[in-house]
């Protein structure tokens, strides 16, 4: 019988290298470029990886060094999670997302983590930037210093949100090593990475990051967006005592990105048993980086083939029609492959992407300092109260909520965009008096800021207010867009 066995696992493997080239003849790669890692997160052991080491523009999974940064000056008595910040005109002027705070509000460094970890702020992540380093320019060089400290060589940071910049460059395998790093170094303050929702005053944002109350023991990380990366997503699940991260880089769209990780996290925890006749791959800090540019996939995520703009806050489903996608296919069929006989899957993984989350209760975040008790219910009322209310879906409500309406050009301000829609706001005042049609431009402007406030959350909206004026749908299409 042990004379057999050499033999019964030369077989085996034949057969399951021959399993894996089937699939990859039968369902092809999607034609976009895609970075893939898995890992262990106690040990940092590599269990698959695919252009792990590519260099990648990181978007909104930037914030999670945001948050590590901050964390850690609270861990060192540098400040305190009731901190008071204050937003100033510099992170009021971030693009979307944001929260949209005029300057001078003040909120807690608790606050603001909540706030850009779960709607993906931007604005929130300078706050925190200026509180922490005192500067964009001086909490980036914070960034970088954390990054080659934890071994993090293919990463560069110019600023903490993520937004457009050629020199914001990282790869899934430094993201891998930096969510391992969050989970060793801050283990009291990892609720911060798998809040599943928070409320602000009347509106609820539910966390970008799909996985979250949908895969079995899913407990972290961050999304993030832009047109040259494609849609990002660093995630953790734990089953078993044993936590997974899975990062995944450039997919076509925010639930493919979902759909990838929980197929890679299956396939982690159903793996076991077939360990042996898989290449050890080492640790994650062992991986060889490529000396290469970024992939700017711009063209394939917002390109004029594409019938609204992109956006992190992208609900099409893959797979979810009668021949599905060819990304989707091929890897559940793996995942099919490596459950059979270990344990059965509950439902394929754009099945269990499209479910509704189960039900959570956000978290209260609000302006101010800490408050408990009957302050804290007079803080949410306040909060509440200013809160604009929505216009009627009109013609001048659609021109002024144009910059929110999907990732705003950062090579482009705001105010150009909404600028070029002013004339269509003032054709109905053509006609009256020089004095009238002066102060109706000023109106329009004031009209904008307002549907900003009222688009913050509607629930798992990164880009809160998605429908855009037909005429200008295309133009973020052409141009880098925000992240989220």
């Amino acid at each position: 019988m042990h004379a057999l066995r050499p033999l019964l696992r030369k077989s085996l493997f034949n057969l399951f290298a021959a399993t894996l080239a089937c699939a990859a003849l039968i369902a092809p790669r999607a034609a976009s470029a895609e970075a893939l890692l898995l890992i262990e997160a106690d040990s940092g052991k590599v269990l698959q990886a695919e252009n792990a080491t590519i260099p990648w523009y990181p978007a909104s999974v930037t914030k999670i060094m945001t948050a590590y940064v901050t964390l850690k000056a609270v861990k060192d008595g540098k400040l305190t999670l009731d901190t008071l910040l204050t937003v100033s005109p510099t992170a009021a002027s971030q693009s979307p997302s944001k929260m949209g705070f005029r300057p001078g509000t003040q909120l807690t460094v608790d606050n603001a983590l909540k706030m850009m970890m779960v709607k993906s702020a931007n604005d929130m992540a300078v706050v925190l930037a200026e509180g922490v380093g005192g500067s964009i320019d001086g909490f980036s060089a914070m960034m970088n210093d954390t990054a080659q400290k934890l071994g993090m060589t293919q990463t560069s940071y110019v600023n903490p949100n993520g937004l457009p910049a050629d020199g914001q460059i990282t790869s899934a395998r430094d993201l891998g090593i930096l969510a391992r790093s969050f989970l060793r170094d801050l283990p009291e303050y990892e609720y911060f990475v798998h809040i599943p929702a928070i409320r602000f005053g009347k509106r609820v944002t539910g966390n970008f990051n799909k996985l979250i109350g949908r895969y079995p023991g899913a407990d972290g990380f961050k999304t993030g967006f832009i047109c040259a990366s494609g849609y990002n997503l660093v995630a953790s699940a734990t089953r078993n005592g044993r936590r997974l991260i899975a990062v995944v880089l450039g997919s076509s769209s925010g639930t493919a990105r979902a759909v990838k990780a929980a197929q890679l996290l299956e396939r982690g925890f159903s793996q076991d048993n077939l360990t042996w006749l898989r290449p050890s791959l080492g640790t994650v800090d062992k991986l060889v980086p490529v000396d290469a540019s970024p992939p700017n996939l711009r063209d394939d995520m917002c390109g004029g083939h594409r019938k609204r703009p992109a956006s992190d806050d992208d609900d099409a489903l893959i797979a979810s029609n009668a021949s599905g996608s060819a990304s989707a296919t091929g890897g559940e069929a793996q995942v099919t492959f490596f459950t059979a006989g270990l344990q059965p899957p509950l439902m394929k993984a754009s099945e269990l992407m499209a479910s509704a989350p189960a039900p959570a209760e956000p978290v209260v975040v609000y302006t101010g300092p800490t408050r408990t008790g009957t302050a804290l219910i007079a803080a949410v009322a306040a909060d509440a109260d200013q809160q604009t209310t929505p216009k009627p879906r009109g013609k001048k409500s659609r021109v002024a909520r144009k910059p929110d309406a999907a990732d705003t050009p950062a090579d482009k301000p705001k105010d150009a965009r909404t600028a070029s829609a002013k004339p269509d706001a003032a054709k109905p005042d053509a006609k009256k008096d020089a004095k009238t049609a002066a102060a109706k431009p000023a109106g329009t402007k004031h009209a904008a800021v307002k549907p900003d406030a009222a688009a913050k959350p509607a629930a798992g909206a990164e880009q809160a207010a998605k429908p855009a004026k037909p005429k200008a749908a295309t133009k973020p299409a052409a141009k880098p867009a925000n992240n989220g």
